[in-house]
């Protein structure tokens, strides 16, 4: 679907010369204007889905207790409304958490008019949510892979009673200490928790009154203690959020890393009370061409350069001089993501772990011209993928290679025919072994991107004699077939929330499936490896077991890995302090635009 971006027009030329010698009623505004490239699924984080955009403004409303330094590298947790970091037990367990008091959350009518203050309790009550079964949370997994303890039975008791969900009974797992002062405790060893509690979506604090208010309506009305607040909201077309009147302010205090852009931030922010914009606007435009030409026309304050115009914007990787006349920035950046098709593991076709099974996904991956996929889908703007694990992340390691982006047409026509997928009946498809029909079907969006994506598909599955169609359908609707196990194929990205590369091996975890693990991949021997990884400290016995996990899913392929993306970021000449972070979502507060 194509979306048509239309601005307010101004209408002073409209008034009477007296009315226009008047001063303005309402004084200059800063609003910085940025497009979304999907719709956003629902403001509540239990029910996002793990959609980026959903969780990034998300991230701008509700606060985790940690944030990242956002002028930092490499990336640095630093206190958002904890007092400190965490005190974390020895044995990497048990974490304590005191929240600053003072900390008000945005003004609502579930609050019936009065202040209401930011407690501990609120962030035991986000937690507890994502056990909920009301909300049927895809990202439970965040917490019910480390098992902790009490959650998993108060959901159980849930589920066999028809009851709803008990927050009041106190579990270790996630416990309120005094006002201010919260523990999680984990059922296993993990230091890395520490990165969830930075990350908005998944440990933002959410008022009990505010849910209980708003009821099955909740995912419209988002109520947190961050820079801004939704002020509108057109479901997949725009979203408006505004400055926060109760947000405590505060300027930059981090430590910027040893770069000219850093340090050339740090002291232009050195003193403003942030945020420094007064509304954020975003527009779901999900086809390149539109984005581009608003970008071009001054529309939006950055853009991430749409795959297909990466040569017009910089053509061999150099700012084109029509964007550098303007007085447009270019930010070149590899981005802590993997682009991805998986194989649902249930289906009769492509699922299985047989070795003809097996073979026809390997055959179909190698069949697949990545080469082509990333040149003409992407722009040229990523690098090959030997596994799932992104960059900047532990377990990704640079000299790893693998199948994973190996294109061959004729080891995968060898495959095929060793296994009996060749064509019968002279038709020029190949069948399956039994004689059956072999055909593939992938689902898709709209956009154009995606149907550059299908023919790349087409033109790769043909020239092996494999019949694929295609599946048009929404971003929304997707995730819920795929959550459903109602899709045989279908591709996304998945991009790192933190410096922790456990998350890419989650999404094959076999407890996972139906949350993060779309393809519902179940292979014993991979599983333990998760969860030995899981437990140990970053250092080389983790890599080791790391690698043979990234191994096991080269050899089963339930994912085909496409790519890790550049990024190239074009920015206006009048935007200032945007410096993309490789983790960090909730960088708004410190970008300044002019005033309008």
């Amino acid at each position: 679907m194509t979306l048509r971006r239309r601005d307010l027009l101004a209408v002073g030329a409209a008034l009477p010369a007296a009315a226009v010698a008047q001063p303005s009623v309402h004084p200059a505004r800063k609003v910085l204007r940025l497009p979304l490239v999907s719709p956003e699924t629902t403001l509540d984080p239990p029910q996002t889905n793990s959609d980026l955009n959903t969780s990034t403004i998300l991230s701008h409303i509700l606060e985790a207790p940690l944030t990242y330094d956002y002028l930092a590298r490499p990336a640095r947790l630093v206190p958002a409304t904890a007092t400190a970091l965490p005190e974390i037990s020895g044995d990497g367990r048990v974490f304590t958490i005191r929240i600053a008091p003072g900390i008000f959350f945005a003004a609502d009518p579930a609050f019936k008019g009065r202040p209401r203050e930011l407690t501990a309790a609120d962030y035991v009550y986000a937690i507890k949510r994502f056990y909920d079964p009301k909300y049927n949370s895809s990202d439970l997994y965040v917490f019910e892979t480390l098992k902790l303890p009490g959650l998993a039975e108060l959901r159980e008791r849930a589920l066999k009673s028809r009851q709803p969900f008990d927050y009041d009974t106190a579990v270790d797992g996630a416990r309120v200490l005094d006002r201010y002062t919260f523990r999680v405790t984990l059922g296993m060893s993990n230091p890395r928790f520490v990165y969830t509690l930075a990350d908005p979506s998944y440990s933002g604090a959410v008022a009990r009154e505010v849910v209980e208010f708003y009821g099955d309506e909740i995912g419209a009305h988002p109520v947190g203690t961050g820079a801004f607040r939704l002020k509108g909201w057109r479901r997949a077309s725009r979203i408006v959020l505004e400055r926060s009147p109760s947000w405590r302010g505060g300027s930059y205090r981090g430590a910027p890393a040893d770069d000219p852009l850093a340090r050339e931030i740090a002291a232009s922010l050195h003193g403003k009370s942030l945020p420094l914009v007064d509304e954020v606007v975003l527009d779901v435009v999900e086809e390149d061409q539109p984005r581009w030409l608003t970008f071009l026309n001054g529309g939006y304050a950055w853009l991430a350069v749409p795959g297909p115009y990466a040569s017009i914007a910089a053509p061999n990787g150099a700012l084109a001089p029509f964007l550098s006349r303007k007085g447009v920035r270019l930010q070149r950046s590899l981005r802590p993501d993997m682009t991805m098709s998986f194989f649902f593991m249930e289906h009769p076709l492509v699922g299985g772990y047989t070795p003809d099974k097996v073979a026809l996904r390997r055959a179909i991956g190698l069949a697949f011209d990545g080469d082509t996929y990333i040149r003409r889908v992407l722009g040229g703007l990523a690098i090959p993928a030997q596994s799932t694990v992104a960059p900047f992340t532990s377990g990704y390691d640079p000299a790893y290679k693998s199948e994973m982006s190996d294109f061959d047409a004729a080891r995968a026509k060898a495959l095929l025919d060793l296994y009996g997928y060749v064509d019968r009946d002279g038709d020029g498809w190949r069948e399956q072994p039994g004689g059956a029909p072999l055909v593939l079907k992938m689902a898709t969006l709209s956009d154009q991107r995606s149907r550059t994506a299908n023919e790349v598909w087409r033109r790769s599955m043909d020239a092996v004699g494999l019949k694929i169609e295609f599946e048009v359908s929404t971003w929304p609707e997707l995730l819920k077939r795929s959550r459903a196990g109602t899709l045989m194929m279908w591709g996304y990205a998945w991009s790192a929330a933190s410096p922790d590369g456990g998350l890419f091996l989650a999404i094959a975890y076999g407890p996972n499936a139906s949350e993060a693990n779309d393809p519902r991949f179940k292979l014993p021997a991979f599983d333990r490896l998760f969860e030995r990884q899981l437990a140990l400290p970053d250092g080389p016995e983790r890599e080791a077991a790391m690698r043979q996990a990234k191994d096991l899913l080269v050899a089963y392929m339930p994912f085909k890995v496409h790519g890790h993306r550049i990024v190239l970021d074009l920015v206006q000449p009048g935007t200032r302090h945007y410096w993309r972070h490789p983790f960090m979502r909730d960088i708004w507060r410190f970008v300044d635009v002019p005033a309008a």
